[in-house]
């Protein structure tokens, strides 16, 4: 078998997402001469991976679609200067899942079955509380927990930038208090920040919010610099999670060895793709620290990270990731979480085929000018249900 193309196709969500605007969504296609194709997702927001998933994707060509990690090395030691940024490793990490589809299908057996071998019957899974108001973020929290979900994330703060304002600050702690309130001990729940607080702002805010037993707390500070990260690790009692604006393996080490986080995120569409993110998952079992794929963006997104979370001993908990639109991008139904958790998927590959004419029928559409991260401030509750 050999590949004969490795194609971008750019597409926008069919309907608007939780801040009413439509995202833009990269997938990866790749065909071969005995007519498999394989799907993949290079989703990073910038639709200049596009490009660059077919101008590196196109040295493939006429290559055994089998050996995927002698083309994952030699695509990230293509270019010296652009090793390891996000547009290279969304690009690699696109078509690196495509092979692993292709590779799937040609055994007719799903990833999981090539990487090591079923470690869990269903793949526990969580949802959003997010709200503009405490009184908001219950609602959207309880309509969740009807729908069989144990463990809800939410980002309260409503800021931006690195330093808080008393208001905000409050208006954060009240909404998880309110939502922890509201759902009970028996509901897991995540607080994620994006990075968004300086590490004292972190501390001082960690210490409000232990006593309402947050699962995680995720990103109190910017990634970048993992010694503010140890200051804040040191003084709270909370476990922290990061990592999905990490890289490859080599994004890990410190973190990992420095013992920082209990919990670390990588993206399969941006970490590097499905062997990479196994690798990672591998390095972070020593240091005893679970896994937790990061998954915000299109359908290939859930169904690869679902792949390794199947196979990877300690994997802990997967971001949710179905949008009503998934159904429409792909052929059938999606899967859907069932009180709280995905099933194992068994198709071959990935374990979905992509409608490409679904995805060529709505192209890309214009960034809006700015999109910040003021979650709690601007999303349509009326909407947020949809993310199930």
């Amino acid at each position: 078998m050999k590949i004969t193309s490795v194609e971008a196709v750019p597409s926008a969500s069919p309907t608007t997402n939780m801040r009413g605007t439509r995202s833009n969504y990269v997938y990866v296609k790749i065909s071969t001469d005995e007519g498999i194709v394989g799907w993949g997702e290079s989703t990073c927001g910038p639709l200049s991976v596009a490009n660059v998933v077919e101008e590196i994707g196109a040295t493939l060509v006429g290559k055994d679609p089998f050996r995927i990690e002698e083309h994952w090395q030699r695509l990230y030691h293509l270019y010296h200067n652009v090793r390891g940024g996000v547009i290279q490793m969304a690009a690699i990490s696109g078509i690196e899942i495509a092979l692993w589809d292709i590779k799937g299908k040609a055994f007719d057996a799903p990833v999981w079955q090539l990487l090591g071998g079923q470690m869990r019957d269903r793949i526990w899974t969580y949802g959003r509380f997010d709200g503009q108001t405490p009184e908001l973020a219950v609602e959207h929290a309880l309509r969740q927990v009807d729908t069989g979900l144990t463990a809800l994330k939410g980002d309260p703060f409503g800021h931006q930038g690195l330093f808080i304002s008393s208001e905000a600050e409050r208006d954060a702690i009240a909404k998880v208090k309110a939502v922890r309130e509201a759902v009970g001990d028996d509901v897991e729940l995540l607080v994620e920040v994006h990075g968004r607080l300086s590490p004292s702002s972190a501390i001082r805010i960690g210490h409000a919010l232990e006593e309402f037993r947050p699962y995680v707390y995720e990103e109190p500070v910017p990634p970048q610099n993992v010694d503010a990260m140890v200051k804040v690790a040191e003084a709270v009692n909370i476990p922290l999670a990061t990592g999905e604006r990490l890289y490859t393996k080599w994004g890990f080490v410190e973190l990992l060895e420095k013992q920082v986080v209990a919990l670390i995120q990588p993206d399969v569409c941006h970490a590097g793709g499905i062997s990479e993110l196994k690798k990672i998952a591998a390095m972070a079992e020593a240091y005893y620290v679970g896994f937790q794929p990061h998954n915000p963006y299109g359908p290939i997104n859930t169904m690869a990270a679902i792949q390794v979370d199947v196979c990877t001993s300690n994997f802990m908990i997967q971001e949710g990731g179905h949008a009503p639109w998934f159904d429409q991008v792909v052929v059938g139904e999606f899967p859907r979480q069932k009180e709280g958790y995905f099933d194992v998927p068994t198709e071959p590959g990935i374990g979905i085929e992509m409608d490409e004419e679904a995805l060529r029928s709505n192209p890309p559409v214009a960034r809006r000018e700015a999109e910040g991260y003021s979650r709690g401030a601007t999303w349509k509750s009326k909407q947020e249900t949809e993310w199930v």
